[in-house]
C-alpha cells in the first residue's frame, strides 16, 4: 500500500487516458521509492519491463534486456549485439500484446548507458521512429532513474532527437514529515510526533530507510540496529548511496566532507581549498549534481550578489553519516543508546532540526496563513566587522507586505525559555540585520521550537511564535 505520493499516482494514471502515446520519467534520489510509486500504481501489470545492471557493460546489459523480453512473452529472442538490435525485439513484443494501452516500465535506465554503447540513439529512434508513428497511439514508456544528474543532462535537457519528447516528468521527493507520520500510524510504529522528529533527522524522508523501523522500539533502539549493531541493515548505505549516483564520487564526497565541517557553508572557493580540487567544468559539475541530488543547496544571502552565495550541507543521513556514525570509533553496537544524552547529541540535533525546517518552509508559510503572498525564503549572513560581531540568520521570509520574518530555530525538549543572555544576542542579531541590509521593512522576530516559548519578560520580543507541530502540515 502507498502512503502518500497521491499527486504522483494520479499523474501516472492519466498517463492511459491520454489520446496519445506518452513519455514519462521519474527521477529521484536512491531509496526515495520510485520503483515502488510505478508498480504499485500500475498493479505490477505492465507489457514490458526492465532493471538495468549497475556497473555493468554493454553485453551484460543487452543480455539481460534479451532475459527480461523473455520473461514477458517473447519466446525464442537470442541476445542482441545492439540497442537498435534489442529495441527492434521489444517492437516485436508489442505488436504482439493484445489491444489496449501498452505500458513499458525502464527502471534504472541510465545503468545501460554504458560507454560507447549507443542506447540513447536506439531509445531515440524507438521512440520517435516507432512509437510515436503508431496509428493506435498506445503506448505508454516510463523511464526511471537514481542518477538524477544522467536523468537531467541526457533527458530532461537533451539536445539531440529526444529533445521536447518527454510528455510527462515526475520527480519524487524524500516523504514530509506529515507522510511519515502518515506512514508510521500505517503501520504502527506507535511513535510520537517528537520521535518522527527525530527519527527524521537521521532518516530524511527516505521511505526505504523507515521501513526497517521495528514496532515496539525506542528511537535510539532502532537506531542502534540499522546502523551500529554487528551486520547492521544500513552500515555501507553511505558508500553505496554515492557510488551508485555518481560514476566516480571521490571528488563529491570532499565536497561533501569539507561542507559537514562548517554549519552555516563554504562559498566557492572555499570548497576549493578545503578539497584542493582543481576548478573547472567538472567542479562546476559536482556542485550542480549534488544539488539536483538534494545533498546540498546554494543560497544567496538576502540583498546580496551570487558571488556571495554558500553551499550548505542539507542531507540529514548524510548530515548524521558525518557528525555521529564517524564517532563511534569503538565500534558501540549501542552506540546511539549510550550518547543521546550527550552534549554532542544535543549539538547535533539542534543542527539537525535547523535543516528539517529548511525543508519544510512551505508548511510553516502554511501555518503562517501567507501562502498565497509572494515571499522570497532566504538566508542571510555577515561576516565580523570592526564595527560589530557578524551574525547569521538560517532562515529568513522576505514578504510582498513589507514584513521580513527573521527566524530563530530552537530544538529543546521542553518549552524554549528566552534568558537575558539569549536576549542580548537577539537584540544584536536584530540590530547588525537592520543596520547590514539597510531594510525599510519591518522585522519581525519569530521563533520556530519544538514546543513554543515560555512567558516571561523577555518573550515579548517575540513577534510571532511557531511550535514543531506547524512542520507536520501537509
Amino acid at each position: 500500500m502507498i502512503v502518500g505520493r497521491e499527486i504522483e499516482q494520479h499523474t501516472l494514471s492519466r498517463l492511459l487516458e491520454k489520446e496519445e502515446s506518452q513519455f514519462c520519467v521519474v527521477y529521484g534520489r536512491r531509496r526515495v521509492g520510485k520503483t515502488y510509486l510505478i508498480r504499485e500504481t500500475f498493479n505490477y501489470q505492465f507489457t514490458f519491463q526492465h532493471t538495468g545492471m549497475s556497473k555493468t557493460a554493454k553485453h551484460g546489459q543487452l543480455t539481460a534486456f534479451r532475459d527480461s523480453l523473455r520473461t514477458c512473452g517473447l519466446t525464442g529472442c537470442n541476445t542482441p549485439k545492439t540497442w537498435i538490435e534489442a529495441f527492434s525485439q521489444l517492437k516485436l513484443l508489442i505488436e504482439r500484446a493484445p489491444s489496449g494501452k501498452k505500458v513499458i516500465f525502464i527502471d534504472e535506465l541510465p545503468w545501460m548507458d554504458t560507454p560507447k554503447s549507443g542506447m540513447i540513439s536506439a531509445l531515440e529512434n524507438f521512440w520517435n521512429g516507432w512509437a510515436t508513428a503508431r496509428a493506435e497511439k498506445d503506448i505508454v514508456l516510463i523511464v526511471c532513474g537514481s542518477a538524477t544528474s544522467w536523468i537531467t543532462k541526457k533527458l530532461l535537457k537533451n539536445k539531440g532527437g529526444l529533445r521536447g519528447r518527454l510528455t510527462e516528468k515526475i520527480k519524487l521527493s524524500p516523504f514530509t514529515l506529515h507522510e511519515c507520520e502518515k506512514y508510521a500510524d500505517n503501520v504502527g510504529l506507535g511513535m510520537t510526533r517528537r520521535d518522527i522528529m527525530d527519527t527524521y533527522m537521521i532518516l530524511g524522508g527516505i521511505p526505504y530507510y523507515w521501513s526497517f523501523l521495528r514496532k515496539g522500539y525506542s528511537v535510539a533502539q532502532n537506531i542502534d540496529e540499522l546502523f551500529f549493531a554487528e551486520d547492521a541493515k544500513l552500515t555501507d548505505e553511505f558508500d553505496a548511496l554515492y557510488a551508485i549516483l555518481f560514476n566516480r564520487p571521490e571528488k563529491y564526497i570532499k565536497v561533501i566532507e569539507a561542507l559537514s565541517k562548517k554549519k552555516y557553508g563554504l562559498t566557492r572557493i572555499e570548497i576549493l581549498k578545503a578539497t584542493k580540487i582543481q576548478d573547472g567544468g567538472t567542479f562546476t559539475t559536482v556542485l550542480e549534481e549534488l544539488d539536483q541530488c538534494g545533498f546540498i543547496r546554494y543560497y544567496v544571502s538576502l540583498n546580496s550578489t551570487e558571488q556571495g552565495g554558500l553551499y550548505q550541507l542539507i542531507d540529514n543521513y548524510t548530515l548524521f553519516h558525518y557528525h555521529c556514525i564517524k564517532k563511534n570509533t569503538f565500534a558501540d553496537e549501542h552506540y546511539w543508546t549510550h550518547t543521546c544524552l550527550s552534549n554532542d547529541h544535543n549539538t547535533w540535533q539542534g543542527l539537525a532540526f535547523e535543516r528539517i525546517c529548511l525543508q519544510h518552509t512551505r508548511q510553516i508559510k502554511n501555518a503562517m496563513q501567507i501562502t498565497g503572498m509572494l515571499s522570497n525564503v532566504c538566508s542571510w549572513h555577515t561576516a565580523k566587522t570592526e564595527e560589530h560581531n557578524g551574525a547569521q540568520v538560517d532562515l529568513l521570509f522576505s514578504r510582498a507586505d513589507g514584513i521580513i520574518n527573521l527566524f530563530e530555530i530552537k530544538y529543546s525538549k521542553d518549552p524554549f525559555s528566552i534568558d537575558a543572555k539569549y536576549a542580548k544576542e537577539l537584540e544584536n542579531k536584530l540590530s547588525v540585520f537592520r543596520t547590514v541590509t539597510k531594510t525599510k521593512c519591518a522585522v519581525h522576530l519569530t521563533m520556530l521550537t519544538t514546543y513554543g516559548i515560555t512567558a516571561n519578560k523577555y518573550s515579548n520580543m517575540v513577534m510571532q511564535s511557531l511550535t514543531a507541530d506547524c512542520l507536520f502540515i501537509k
